[in-house]
């Protein structure tokens, strides 16, 4: 059995600890001992970016993801992004993109690099803010992984991300016809019905972590302004 080996670790602002593991030739982001997210079951992440820009009828849809943790639904939104979009990415661990940059090297590629993606170091409810205070343009999409689904089990300002509150300011950050996104390792009924009650169209699919169609069953939320 291949040994796992401790790369490195980073302190959440606010939270807990996050450790980057490699196990052979794959790596592992753990979380205490729940494991976040991995190369090697990627494939609903990147989901989350494929199925909502498909979604999508802006012709230069401006998107807002919650979280870079490997990039992976970073990476799938650039590639899926139509002539003249953009990709914003906050990010709240500034360790996150030092792990991107050297252990991660070659998964991340040149992405960070890319002109038509930002990644900025902030909470993602900051952004969020600014889209409806005027500071910046609202968004076409608003993409959340920042936990393992609707609960702040990273850190606990996360919550209000899945409140009526934090589902009414993310709902008005919106543009007419845009999507608010939610990836989760497993199903919420009572998150469905804050979402249904906030008057958004919603539904509900489940994706597998690995395209062969196996591994663990995901789900994404996919929440519409009318």
């Amino acid at each position: 059995m291949l040994p796992r080996e401790t790369i490195a670790t980073a302190q959440i602002p606010g939270g807990e600890s996050l450790t980057l593991i490699s196990h052979g030739r794959d790596f592992i982001i753990m979380l205490g001992r729940d494991e976040l997210m991995g190369t090697r079951m990627q494939f609903s992440e990147e989901q989350l970016a494929v199925l909502t820009l498909d979604e999508l009828s802006a012709p230069k849809p401006r998107v807002l993801i919650g979280g870079y943790g490997m990039g992976f639904t970073y990476r799938a939104a650039l590639a899926k992004l139509p002539a003249g979009g953009s990709v914003t990415v906050a990010e709240l661990v500034p360790d996150i993109l030092e792990w991107a940059k050297g252990p991660l090297v070659e998964l991340t590629g040149d992405s960070l690099d890319d002109p038509r993606g930002e990644v900025i170091l902030c909470d993602v409810a900051a952004l969020i803010d600014d889209a409806n205070d005027g500071t910046c343009a609202k968004f076409d999409a608003i993409l959340l992984d920042v936990d393992n689904g609707p609960d702040g089990i990273v850190v606990d300002s996360n919550n209000r991300l899945y409140t009526r509150t934090g589902i009414a300011k993310a709902k008005e950050a919106l543009n007419p016809g845009g999507l608010i996104a939610v990836w989760s390792a497993a199903p919420d009924h009572k998150f469905t019905r804050r979402l249904m009650d906030a008057g958004l169209e919603v539904e509900v699919r489940e994706v597998r972590a690995r395209p062969n169609n196996k591994g663990p069953r995901h789900t994404i939320w996919f929440a519409r302004k009318r």
